[in-house]
Parts: C-alpha cells; structure tokens; sequence
C-alpha cells in the first residue's frame, strides 16, 4: 500500500477519546475546504421539510412545500421524515444519493439577538455567546495560522477580506463581482399610479398609501440589503463558480465566499418562488462547482452555513421572519453523506425554541471543530487555537 493511499484511509478512521484530549490521524495531503455563507438567514425548514410533520403544514398554509409523492411542486423524500425542496431535485438530489451530501439540522449558534449583523459577526469571529475570550481574528484565519504557510493556502472569494478571515495571517480577496439591486417601482412607475387618480376623491389617499407603503417597502429592502452586505447573489455565483474552481485546484485549498439574498419577510414562496429560485441557483452552482473540480473533487469539501434559520410559522406577508435553528450542508467527494447528522428533535410545537424557532442542538464552533479535527489531524491542543474552550463533536462528516 503507497504512503498517499495509507494516509487517506487513516484520515477517514473514527476519531478518540482519551484524557480529555482529541486524537486524529494526520490528515491527507490535498484536501480542499471551501465555506459558503448565506447571508440573509435562509429557511431552513424550506429546504430540508420536515415532511412527517403535521405541525410544519399547520404553521404553514401557503408557504410549506407539500408532502412527497402528492404530486407537482412535492418534496423529495430523503430519510427519517425529511424531504428535500424540489427546485434541487436535479442538483443536489444526486449527490446524496451518491452520499455525498450530508445535512445537518438544528444548527446554530448560541446567539439568541436575532440580528443579521451581530450573529454574522459572532459566528465569523468563533465566537460563543458567553462573554469574554480575544476573538480579533475570524476562525479561518486561525486555522490558516494554525495550519502553516506549507498546508494552508486562503483566499476569500469576496468584494473585502471578510471577517473571518481577518487576523495575522495575510489573506488575499478575490473580487467575482460587484453586488447591485433595483427598486421595485421606479419613480416614474409612482408617478403613472398616481396620475390615474389625479382629480377623483381617491387621489389624497392613494398618494398617502403609496408614501406609507414605499417606506415600508425601502425599509425592509434596506434591511435585507444590508444583510447581504456586498455578498454576491446565487444567480451571479451560479456564472462565477467555475473560477472559484480554477482557483481551488491550482492555488488554493482553503476558501470562502457569501451569497446575499436570504431575508425574505414577503412572498417567500413555495415549491416556485424567490426562495426557490435563490436554492435552485445555488443547488446548480454547487454542482457545477463539483463538476469544475474534476478529480480533486475526491478531497473537497463545502461546508454551507447561515447566521440562523427563520421563524418556523410563516408571517402575515406570506414570509418568514428572524428566527434561530437552521440547517447546514456538507457537500464533497469525501463527505460521509446520504444521511441526516447530528442531534435531532421530533419538529413540533413543545420542541420549538421561544415558541417560534427551531432549536440549536448542534452548536456550530463544535461541528465545524469535529471536522477540522478529521480534515487537518488537529488534536485537542490545536483545535483550541481556533475554537477556545470548546468541545468537539464529531459527526462523522469525513
């Protein structure tokens, strides 16, 4: 047996316990990790449906994705009573099949702010929500630092180094491209509804509603917008990501890139819709992510996050809200996949968080330790130079 061929199989042996300390083999040489961040806080329960859940269609008359087998627009049974949205059916749907792809429900972090800025940043940093501890750098950074010049190659696929790469070690940012947006009405667009009132006994309130509703409109826009910050959209990363690729194969070996637009208080959809426009775009550019990789898609690994799930009963716009919980995605060639991972909880009233939200069960500094611990061979002394004071668990992801 060559070295190479005995490094792999060690890098996949289950991970022990001994004094309180975390022993892993050396990992492979080659593996390539690339995070992507969703921000906006996308639903969660749209994309992986608790489909066995009588309670999920309760809270969710217009917006829930039906049950599989019940015709056009059903979700894809996956297993233990979860489904898969439709709109990945031809994306992501193969690769658990392949079991490649592994989900993990309940994941979060502690934060209970619900604000986009503060949870971004705390989960950037690797931060808990107990206070105390030096969190000036962002989590990759340390473990770039951690890993060495020799193992660790970063880049951000980003417009700025986001925060968590920011720290000691130097790290490039590769801008895709810029981020833009459009108002859904132009002024002119104001001024033709207007006019068709001019002169009747209407004109007075139409003019007062559509002030009303056009500041509305601009402040939930501007809050979402923020949100996403300058991350790029799922359509734009769907064009770009053959160059992410490019990048991964020939330079580096450890990436991030965000993607914007997940905030979606009004007319989020169903089966079709924004939210199922953004996951199909997404879903696709995984894939075409994975095809890009070519044969070191065999040691790569994508870890897709959010800063926290959405309020598990749809709101009167048809949306969802800030909420807590939500579900991260574990993709790649060597991904232990075909599976729902983690701790779970049976999804229904008296198992919501606050009465609203999904819980977190499966801490997000813990999951991402377990696994880093798999993929780099960092042991207990090591982890704790990127996630202090934190235990990990292992999920068996790698």
């Amino acid at each position: 047996m060559d070295r190479r061929r005995l490094l792999q199989l060690m890098a996949a042996a289950p991970l022990a316990w001994a004094s309180s300390r975390l022993y892993a083999a050396p990992a492979a040489s080659g593996n390539r990790l690339l995070v992507v961040f969703m921000r906006g806080a996308y639903d969660a329960a749209s994309l992986l449906v608790p489909a066995s859940s009588d309670f999920y269609y309760e809270s969710r008359p217009n917006i829930a994705i039906a049950r599989p087998g019940s015709g056009p627009g059903a979700a894809l049974p996956l297993d233990d009573g979860w489904a898969l949205h439709p709109a990945l059916a031809e994306s992501l749907l193969p690769f658990y099949e392949r079991r490649q792809l592994a989900f993990v429900p309940f994941a979060g972090t502690e934060d209970t702010s619900r604000s986009h800025f503060e949870t971004q940043n705390g989960i950037e940093l690797g931060r808990g929500a107990a206070p105390g501890g030096d969190y000036r750098s962002g989590f990759l950074n340390r473990l770039a630092a951690d890993l060495g010049a020799r193992d660790a190659q970063a880049a951000a696929f980003t417009s700025d180094v986001p925060q968590i790469f920011r720290g000691g070690t130097r790290v490039p940012n590769i801008d895709l491209i810029g981020a833009g947006r459009k108002s859904r009405l132009s002024p002119d667009d104001n001024r033709a509804i207007e006019s068709m009132y001019q002169d009747t006994d209407l004109h007075a309130s139409v003019a007062e509603g559509q002030r009303i509703l056009g500041a509305a409109r601009e402040e939930i826009e501007a809050e979402m917008q923020a949100a996403s910050g300058n991350a790029v959209s799922a359509d734009k990363l769907e064009q770009e990501v053959r160059r992410i690729a490019r990048f991964m194969i020939d330079r580096y070996n450890l990436g991030f890139v965000d993607v914007g637009g997940w905030d979606t208080h009004v007319g989020q959809g169903a089966a079709s819709g924004v939210l199922s426009n953004r996951l199909g775009q997404l879903g696709r550019a995984l894939a075409a992510y994975a095809d890009a990789m070519g044969p070191a898609w065999g040691q790569t690994t994508v870890v897709v996050i959010s800063e926290f799930g959405r309020t598990f009963r749809e709101n009167g716009n048809k949306g969802t809200d800030h909420g807590h919980g939500t579900v991260y995605w574990v993709i790649g060639g060597n991904v232990r996949g075909g599976r729902i991972a983690g701790r779970q909880v049976a999804v229904k009233r008296d198992t919501l968080f606050q009465d609203r939200d999904y819980p977190v069960l499966n801490e997000y500094r813990s999951v991402f330790a377990g696994l880093f611990a798999r993929l780099y061979g960092l042991d207990g002394t090591r982890l704790a130079r990127v996630f202090p004071g934190v235990s990990p668990v292992d999920l068996k992801l790698v």
